[in-house]
């Protein structure tokens, strides 16, 4: 069983499905976090304080409680799967409070179609590989205003997968790490 590897939360062990999911490793998590903690330090923004998460495709959703651990004030996770919700749904509950989490359970490209009462600064993207249109979702999160100019989306992807960036939108950073690249765009 992973765990939380930073904040408040560290060393807590998070229920993973065993199958139809590939949790982010703790090596990927803090490469995740310390990039985005540099960006907000050169920017002067705070990424934590009265901001959210989107964890998109989120499985057990330890992007999402990564974040509550660190600080962030509500972490929103769209996840589609029935028994992969259950077990989101314990790990939240041992890890956050009612008011810092909200789980929708919809498909992905549906979910992100909504208002978040609490301003995202990251939008973390991490489908099945190779299996779901990260474009479409990208779109919807431009048209529906969802990234606002310091929020920072982060995409988890095989290696060797092209994806179309849509117009609006830069890659600023990108990391291989073993069969996985991730994209940072703003």
């Amino acid at each position: 069983m992973p765990n939380i590897i930073a904040g408040k939360y560290k060393r807590t062990k998070i229920e993973v499905p065993s199958k139809l999911v590939r949790p982010t490793s703790a090596l990927k998590r803090e490469a995740i976090f310390s990039i985005l903690e540099s960006y907000s330090m050169q920017h002067s923004i705070n990424i934590y304080k009265d901001k959210s998460i989107i964890d998109i495709f989120a499985g057990s959703g330890l992007i999402g409680l990564e974040a509550v651990s660190r600080g962030i004030k509500k972490s929103y996770f769209i996840e589609d799967d029935e028994s992969v919700f259950k077990i989101l749904k314990r790990n939240c509950d041992k890890i956050c409070k009612l008011n810092e989490y909200e789980i929708i359970f919809k498909m992905a490209e549906i979910g992100i179609e909504r208002e978040f009462d609490v301003e995202p600064s990251i939008i973390f993207i991490d489908p099945p590989y190779n299996k779901e249109n990260i474009n479409q979702i990208l779109l919807k999160i431009i048209k529906n205003k969802i990234k606002l100019n310091d929020t920072v989306i982060v995409i988890e992807i095989e290696k060797n997968q092209q994806i179309k960036i849509p117009e609006g939108l830069v890659v600023w950073k990108e990391r291989i790490y073993g069969k996985t690249k991730l994209l940072f765009l703003n």
